[in-house]
């Protein structure tokens, strides 16, 4: 006959240095729910404050109507982000069935989001360049120079559309053979794009436009209470974060040496089909 001992031995759940807490199996639970939310608060400090004084150039004649594209990506976005949070919260409470089901909506929003970027990316140069043609040659220096920043601006807005889907897919592939990775990746993939919000925010410090050094700290800091519970937590980088660097590093060493270079300046005006 088995001793107590030995039976309560079998009962319990094996543990590792945080097992067993209350604390710990909250944070678990909660972390990637917290990430989520602070993404959503990321890109409302940005873009509010943007927006409301872009609205109120346009309505003071300064400058024209916002293009149909942007309200569609806006939605997209905004619409993606309440789907992660959403996502994470299901988890969170348990409803694994709801989750799934909800997330089969990402396989039609992630597509939409990435190609209304690329049209919102060209309708925004354009805009900008037929503002500095059609300004007097004396006075065209300066919408010049804003051309230049929309220049290497289109170096990050490259970035993230190549990046976000592919980590997204990434992400979507490990949903059933790797819950560990398919949670990570998912969170991972909607960081890239936070530099769209971070360089909106007024009163955070920045690099910009002289380099982009400031929005990639910016984003890894985004990331760090994720990544810090999973060090406290496991004791070991998850490997969702090294295919993560290992895909953004490259595209951040291509974005910082194409910046601001004559060369940049020359093709992003080829790729946006105003040479």
């Amino acid at each position: 006959m088995a001793t107590i001992a030995e039976n309560t031995a079998v009962d319990e759940p094996r543990r590792d240095h945080l097992s067993g807490t209350p604390r710990a199996h909250s944070v678990d639970r909660w972390i990637y729910v917290f990430t989520a939310a602070s993404f959503i608060a990321i890109t409302l400090a940005g873009f509010i404050p943007s927006s409301l004084g872009k609205i109120a150039a346009v309505q003071a004649g300064a400058r024209p109507p916002f293009p149909l594209i942007l309200h569609v990506h806006a939605l997209l976005m905004g619409t993606f982000l309440l789907l992660l949070l959403a996502q994470t919260i299901l988890v969170a409470t348990g409803r694994q069935a709801q989750h799934m089901r909800l997330g089969l909506a990402a396989l039609l929003i992630a597509p939409a989001m990435v190609a209304a970027g690329f049209l919102l990316a060209r309708a925004n140069y354009h805009a900008v360049w037929t503002m500095a043609q059609a300004a007097p040659p004396d006075a065209r220096a300066g919408p010049m120079a804003v051309v230049g920043i929309v220049d290497n601006i289109l170096l990050l807005q490259l970035r993230i559309g190549i990046l976000f889907p592919l980590l997204l897919w990434i992400g979507l592939k490990a949903r059933r053979g790797e819950p560990g990775l398919h949670k990570r990746m998912m969170i991972l993939a909607t960081a890239v794009a936070l530099p769209a919000g971070i360089d909106r925010i007024p009163w955070l410090p920045t690099t910009m436009p002289v380099t982009p050094l400031a929005p990639d700290l910016y984003t890894l800091l985004a990331i760090s209470p994720m990544l810090a519970w999973d060090l406290i937590r496991n004791r070991f980088v998850h490997r969702a974060y090294w295919l993560w660097l290992g895909l953004f590093l490259p595209f951040a060493v291509a974005v910082h040496g194409l910046w601001d270079s004559a060369w940049w300046h020359g093709a992003a005006k080829v790729v946006m089909g105003v040479a």
